[in-house]
Parts: structure tokens; sequence; C-alpha cells
């Protein structure tokens, strides 16, 4: 079973996902895309470290994720990513697609391309697969090219994963509301 969890900054998508995995009675692995570049993003990479059982296997894969899926998934384990939007935002530096978007340029970006497809190819896995994305589309339009255009790959996303997902959920103010399920 695959399951997309979206919602806002601080909705409580993370702990719905980590409820979740508990709850799938598996071995769980998390795949944390966060870089901690800075002291406020190390802060919030260990409150979230904090937050999960000490015997789950914690990796850090900031780029290649459905590499990581393709290594951990098993039938008797839960994958939790942790989560997309940090992972989009990854490869929209690590590639060309931000220097594409800050020039006004359509982005065309290999790097971009060929990690979403094949992370949506990775969606069908074996055992239970939880990812965590936020949900950027219900705010105002952001000022600036890169974060429009970004705003816009993650709607696009999201769309896709969700389709190929067998369960959605959107959480506000840390409630569930299931808007798909198989």
């Amino acid at each position: 079973m695959s399951e997309l969890i979206i919602g806002g900054a601080r909705s409580g998508k993370s702990a719905l996902a980590q409820k979740r995995a508990r709850e799938s009675a598996l071995a769980v692995v998390v795949v944390a895309t966060a870089r901690a570049e800075d002291a406020e993003m190390a802060r919030r990479v260990s409150h979230h470290r904090e937050q999960r059982p000490a015997h789950w296997t914690s990796i850090e894969e900031p780029v290649h994720l459905a590499a990581a899926l393709r290594r951990h998934a098993a039938a008797d384990t839960c994958v939790l990513v942790d989560c997309l939007t940090l992972w989009l935002s990854n490869l929209f530096f690590a590639g060309r697609a931000a220097a594409q978007a800050e020039a006004g340029e359509p982005i065309d970006c290999p790097l971009l391309t060929g990690e979403t497809t094949a992370l949506l190819e990775c969606i069908p896995r074996p055992g239970r697969l939880i990812l965590v994305s936020n949900e950027v589309g219900c705010g105002i339009v952001p000022i600036n090219a890169i974060a429009r255009a970004f705003a816009d790959e993650q709607g696009r996303l999201n769309q896709k994963v969700a389709a190929a997902c067998d369960r959605v959920t959107l959480t506000a103010a840390g409630l569930p509301l299931e808007l798909k399920s198989s």
C-alpha cells in the first residue's frame, strides 16, 4: 500500500505519517530528504529525529530518492519518506531548474525530470510506502520567479504522486481528512 500525506507547514503531516508507520507493525525505514545546512534547519532535523522511535532505521537521501526506495522497499518494511517538498527543493538547486526559473526560461532540467520520473515508477513497491509532502498551492502566488516555478512543480508532483498512491490524506490543524482510498 502507498500513501501520500499532504498539508501545510506544521499541519501534523509528519506526526500522522509516524503514527501510520507505527500502526503498520512492520519494520520502519525513514528516508529523510532534508539537508541541515544552517542552524535553524539543523534544529528542525533534530526535532524530527527525536520524534521517531530509536529502533527505526533512518537514512538521509536528499536527491536520489528512487534509488533509496529500491534499496529499502520490502514486503516486511514500511518506508516513510519525509518529505517530498525538501527533496524537490534539493533537485531544483542541484540541477538547472532554479537557474532556469530565475532567468525566465522554461524548466528543462534532466536531473529534475529523471528523478521525479524514477520516483513515480517506484511507488508500486512491495511493503508499505508513506510519502509526506507540503501542499504549497493554498497560499498567495509567490513574488519571485524561482518560488513560482517551485510552487508549480510541487503542485504537479503532488498530483502525480496522489494519482499513483492508494490513499491520500490531507492534514490541517493536526486533523486528517482522507481524500482518496482504494
